[in-house]
């Protein structure tokens, strides 16, 4: 099959709107096509953030790697969004992001809309918080 194929896509599409397994992909790209005309250049923070897969709590704890899902700050369960928007622990990291799209957008901002329309400054935050650490 070409590369440029439309067939692919719709299978794609299809295997994604029927799995379970790519909800927080999703949420940054709710159309695969949206992602394939996104050039970025990736990070492996910026892919936990985007797939909830990593060394992010949640993920680790479904697998039964750690004991528990807990954010370090105990506000809640260490997942992509908490670390977005609510964790305390990247407060200051989180306020700077919140402060450079409060410019133009309303707060909170969706996940695609951060991932489409402001990928630097997402890509900026990601990269600053030290995942490992958490």
């Amino acid at each position: 099959m070409a590369l440029g194929s439309t067939q692919p896509l719709t299978e794609m599409r299809t295997r994604r709107i029927t799995s379970t397994k790519v909800v927080t992909t999703k949420l940054y790209f709710p159309k695969v096509a949206d992602r394939l005309k996104l050039k970025i250049s990736v990070t492996p923070n910026l892919t936990m953030m985007v797939t909830g897969h990593g060394i992010i709590k949640s993920y680790l704890y479904k697998y039964k790697i750690i004991y528990s899902p807990m954010c370090p700050c105990k506000i809640g369960e260490q997942k992509t969004d908490h670390i977005l928007y609510d964790c305390e622990v990247v407060k200051q990291e989180g306020d700077e992001l919140k402060t450079e799209l409060l410019r133009s957008e309303n707060w909170p901002v969706s996940n695609d809309t951060l991932i489409n329309k402001y990928t630097k400054i997402l890509k900026k935050f990601v990269d600053s918080v030290h995942l490992e650490k958490l």
